[in-house]
């Protein structure tokens, strides 16, 4: 039975989700055409961490559905420390020289994302499909809750690094 409890933690991380996004839009949205592709984050640009955020958009999509059907999400298949094979493929994969494009896919990706959501039942969120990868539960919350993390990490880094750069 759909308790109120659920309805209001499905509600958190969908808001949670999409203020951190919105943030990390307003505050990139102004930088200058050498910040865009200045590197400040290992080999990282603001150009591709906006191309790692949308190609983890189109990822929790496709990792969301799996675990509804029961299924160990694809993206599993690249695991390594920090994931950090899997996101040099994102970065390759969705990465513009177009900055415009890149704020209008990052804004665009999320929406796709959070549309889909709102069609999950509340209770499916920490619902166990029995979805497993290395012992660990696969559990759609937890997919939801490391990208809004790791999210809130991109923005504070963001903020350190064109604080200090200004």
């Amino acid at each position: 039975m759909l308790t109120r409890s659920q309805i209001l933690r499905k509600e958190k991380i969908l808001s949670g989700l999409i203020e951190t996004r919105q943030t990390i839009l307003a505050t990139v949205s102004s930088l200058s055409d050498e910040q865009q592709d200045q590197v400040f984050l290992g080999i990282w640009s603001i150009k591709d961490l906006l191309a790692h955020l949308i190609g983890w958009d189109h990822t929790n999509l496709d990792a969301v559905k799996s675990v509804l059907d029961g299924h160990v999400p694809a993206f599993y298949e690249h695991h390594d420390r920090d994931w950090k094979s899997y996101n040099a493929l994102l970065v390759r994969k969705y990465k513009t020289d177009s900055f415009q494009d890149l704020l209008t896919q990052a804004k665009d990706s999320q929406v796709q994302l959070i549309a889909f959501l709102q069609t999950v039942p509340p209770e499916d969120f920490h619902k166990d499909f029995g979805v497993r990868f290395r012992g660990y539960k696969v559990l759609v919350h937890r997919l939801l809750e490391a990208e809004r993390g790791d999210e809130q990490t991109h923005l504070q880094q963001i903020i350190e690094f064109f604080k200090v750069a200004r």
